[in-house]
Order: structure tokens, then C-alpha cells, then sequence
């Protein structure tokens, strides 16, 4: 498989799992739910954080996946910025 496809599906994948961790990390305010009246509308609390806590587990995952995928360009850069090239062309 082309490494460019791996490299998109690995960061969708860390965009989804991101929105996930985000908006049910936003739902577990109970007190935005008390002023905006969804207490009721809400997943019950342990499922929110399961989705969270679960969510947050797979965006460490796959950011770990994203660094080990773009090693070459990472150490590149470092190297270049280091050295003072970084703006150079």
C-alpha cells in the first residue's frame, strides 16, 4: 500500500478519534448540561466517559503511529532547524 494512503487513513482515523474525545469531553460538563437543559437528552455519564476515556486511548495510539510514520521528516527538520538552516533554501 502506498505510504501516502497509510499516512492520510492514519491521521482521518486521529481526526475522528480526536472529535470524539473532544465532544464528549465537552458533554461530561454537567454544568453546561444544567444551563442548556440536556441532562436528560445526554448518554448516561459512565457511557461518555467510557467513549472518552476509550477515545482518548486510540488518539495516543495513532499519534504514536503518526511520529513513527514521519520519523524521516521529523529528524530532517530537527537537524535543519538546529543547525540554523530551517529557513534557508
Amino acid at each position: 500500500m502506498n505510504m501516502q494512503v497509510v499516512r492520510w487513513c492514519v491521521d482521518l482515523a486521529m481526526g475522528i478519534a480526536f472529535l470524539f474525545s473532544a465532544l464528549t469531553g465537552i458533554a461530561k460538563f454537567t454544568v453546561l448540561a444544567r444551563v442548556a437543559g440536556t441532562t436528560d437528552l445526554l448518554l448516561p455519564m459512565a457511557w461518555l466517559s467510557d467513549i472518552h476515556d476509550r477515545a482518548g486511548i486510540i488518539l495516543c495510539i495513532l499519534v504514536a503511529i503518526h511520529l513513527f510514520l514521519n520519523r524521516a521528516w521529523i529528524l530532517s527538520m530537527t537537524g535543519k532547524v538546529l543547525s540554523g538552516q530551517a529557513g534557508e533554501r
